[in-house]
């Protein structure tokens, strides 16, 4: 409308409406040009002529640390400098008075006889001319000294201090500057980027006409240094975290001193390093109390505080819509690290806890007052119980699910649980953990059980249940924490590892045991829970699904839980029984009602699929002879036809560190023999290798089954994919 409208309003007088206009809003800062001073203030923060310092807070304090450090320091540099430049202007001057360039050339031509009464003549000539000039400088100082005093030869002597202090500055590759025995190589420098390059290319990740480029400067971060650099091109970051090992020996640090990541996301690349070099061993100090003692309740939704890294960074744990593994050989704090998982959830009122200690210990005693369920032992009735709960566990989900159906958009947005819901009483949806400590006892059970007129036995059938709640149990509200002391592939059911997202791994006995707890191949990648050292108690392999405050893109990180004692576990199960009694939602075993599951054994069993797996009746189980089991543990699916056609002898070796000689000898023995294949190389040139075709280790593997007798299979968590 372009112009005023009269309207009438009851009871009143005529009143002028102005006109509407249709119209559109605008950005003036997106429509129009971008200020000068928006465009400076961009340029500033992206420009790589203007120092660091000068952009952010943070690098101007450690600008002026470092300034006020350097003038500490310049007066010893400076005298040193003088010193060495002395030193350097002796040495010239003994050289030419020796006539030491004469006589190395008479000595290269063989002539050093012929030569060597010119040498004496010329060597005597300048002897003399050293005299002379002596005697005339020292006549000079003289004279100087009568008739001007000593303030001529205070500013000649610190003219020659600057002389020699230039000339004795550190350079690489001058005379008289490296020592021929040099000392221990400790970590005096601070982080130095020629000291940096020298590491890299020493460690063999750099060529030795290639360079680093620095992308954060140095600074002290917590009790260390770190740095951000970038690699040449074509160099991998993945290669530093895999030869962290080559990386620490080079800068004269032990392996745990030394944190590498990849930088990833938006401000980073494949080819982009973060440094951090702790001054000494990070792990040697008195452990960390947990957080959680400082609380008086905790939401089960967020991440529960679970340790910290090398970095002294909290690492905090996400629980709900996931899956933990924690395995470690004994006396490694595996049971601490699960207690830490389940704390969180027990100081949570609305969390509903079943808790299966298979140890029989006092570990887990204290949290009878808040579980639902509980028991502590390792006989077949204990056993049978734990089938009992998982059986619930499984109908209970599907009843979540199909009361799921029924919900409207605005309560249940999608097919999972949400906070809300799971603090809805009328719902009955609470985030429900399902703890079980030394779960190897279970798994390995060998009780008889009939389901569905299939014969199987107890551990099998619990890995099944397992395998089932840890794929559709996380959305559902239902959470996995398993502990086990034994990570073997014949105890853990390779089916149910692939799907248990977050994985901990403190010190196990080699490479294998650590690859079945974090996942396939992870020792190439540079995680390997074996080298952690046996006096790191707490220190393990972290490999979380989901963000932790080392960032969301962290494969894997060393995290060295906090200390919870006994009387702190205590104490945190009578906070989290106090809670529930507050809110009413005290249940099950802690509240005296240990009622007998409701169970449906037909209905689970056809959910789970039982009735249609048959590679778990009564058919005896084959170990495959080494090296061929290690083999087949290391292809995983890359062994299934239309995985890996042809591995090369050379990675068999490298990974499964055995001698090249007697691996080809064992092979041979076991009808697998090698070939050869054209493979391409990383340089794109194609070469001929050594190796063995997979179709000639299935082979191998189904002979030593029919060796077995008829009927025997291999054991299936040989074969299947370890993670």
């Amino acid at each position: 409308m372009n112009g005023s409208v009269a309207v009438r309003v009851a009871g009143q007088d005529v009143a002028t409406v102005p006109p509407v206009l249709d119209g559109e809003l605008v950005d003036e800062t997106t429509a129009g040009r971008v200020p000068w001073r928006r465009r400076l203030a961009m340029w500033w923060r992206q420009s790589p002529r203007v120092p660091m310092a000068f952009k952010s807070r943070s690098h101007a304090k450690q600008a002026a640390k470092d300034l006020a450090v350097a003038l500490l320091r310049s007066p010893f540099r400076c005298l040193r400098a003088v010193a060495r430049g002395l030193v350097v202007a002796v040495r010239w001057w003994r050289a030419w008075v020796k006539v030491a360039d004469y006589r190395e050339a008479a000595e290269q031509s063989e002539k050093l006889a012929d030569k060597f009464g010119d040498i004496r003549a010329l060597t005597l000539f300048r002897w003399k001319v050293t005299g002379v000039v002596t005697g005339v400088v020292a006549a000079v100082v003289a004279v100087v000294h009568l008739l001007y005093g000593n303030d001529p030869l205070w500013i000649a002597a610190g003219v020659g201090s600057v002389a020699a202090a230039i000339l004795g500055r550190r350079k690489d590759g001058s005379p008289g500057r490296k020592p021929v025995l040099a000392g221990p190589r400790t970590l005096t420098w601070t982080m130095d980027p020629q000291v940096l390059v020298d590491a890299f290319r020493d460690a063999k990740l750099i060529g030795k006409d290639e360079t680093l480029r620095l992308v954060e400067r140095a600074r002290r971060i917590g009790e260390g240094w770190a740095v951000t650099v970038d690699l040449p091109a074509t160099r991998k970051a993945a290669d530093v975290v895999k030869n962290r090992e080559a990386l620490a020996s080079a800068l004269a640090v032990d392996e745990v001193q030394l944190n590498v990541e990849r930088v990833r996301g938006n401000g980073g690349h494949a080819g982009r390093v973060a440094l951090w070099v702790a001054d000494t061993d990070p792990y040697v100090t008195p452990p960390v109390r947990t957080p959680l003692l400082a609380v008086q309740r905790w939401d089960a939704w967020r991440p529960v505080p679970f340790g910290r890294d090398a970095r002294g960074r909290r690492i905090d744990l996400p629980l709900v819509w996931t899956s933990l593994l924690i395995g470690a050989i004994p006396r490694q704090g595996k049971t601490m690290a699960a207690r830490l998982a389940a704390a969180g959830l027990i100081l949570d009122p609305y969390c509903r806890l079943y808790l299966a200690d298979f140890k029989g210990g006092k570990d887990w005693e204290a949290a009878r007052a808040v579980a639902h369920r509980f028991m502590a032992g390792d006989e077949s009735a204990h056993v049978l119980a734990l089938v009992d709960w998982l059986v619930e566990l499984v109908a209970e989900v599907q009843g979540r699910y199909a009361r799921m159906r029924d919900l409207d958009d605005l309560t249940c947005p999608e097919s999972k649980v949400t906070p809300d819901m799971s603090r809805d009483s009328e719902l009955d949806m609470p985030v429900t953990a399902i703890v079980i400590d030394e779960v190897q006892v279970p798994l390995e059970d060998r009780t008889p059980v009939v389901v569905q007129g299939k014969r199987l036995t107890a551990g099998e059938y619990i890995g099944e249940l397992l395998t089932w709640l840890a794929k559709k149990g996380p959305a559902a509200g239902i959470v996995l924490v398993l502990a086990t002391q034994r990570p073997d592939s014949k105890t853990i059911p390779s089916g149910l590892r692939a799907v248990l997202g977050s994985r901990f791994a403190l010190r196990v006995m080699d490479w294998r045991d650590s690859n079945i707890v974090l996942g396939e191949q992870m020792n190439t990648r540079g995680y390997d829970s074996s080298r952690l050292l046996p006096s790191h108690k707490g220190v393990g392999i972290l490999r979380p699904d989901g963000e932790t405050h080392a960032g969301a893109d962290v494969l894997a990180l060393t995290v060295r839980t906090f200390y919870m004692p006994n009387e702190d576990w205590k104490e945190i199960n009578q906070k989290g029984r106090a809670l529930r009694e507050a809110e009413r939602t005290l249940t099950g075993h802690a509240a005296g009602q240990d009622t007998a599951p409701v169970l449906d054994h037909a209905a689970v069993a056809k959910a789970i699929g039982t009735g249609t797996r048959q590679a778990a009746e009564a058919a005896p189980v084959v170990e495959l002879p080494e090296p061929l089991a290690s083999v087949v543990d290391y292809l995983g699916d890359d062994l299934d036809e239309g995985g890996r056609g042809f591995v090369p002898t050379a990675e068999l070796v490298e990974a499964l560190d055995v001698d090249p000689t007697m691996f080809g000898r064992q092979m041979g023995e076991l009808n697998c023999r090698p070939d050869r294949k054209r493979v391409p190389a990383e340089d794109g040139t194609v070469r001929q290798v050594r190796g063995y075709l997979t179709a000639d280790l299935r082979a191998a593997v189904d002979a030593c089954r029919a060796a077995e007798g008829e009927g025997g299979i291999v054991d299936a968590d040989v074969i299947e994919d370890e993670d």
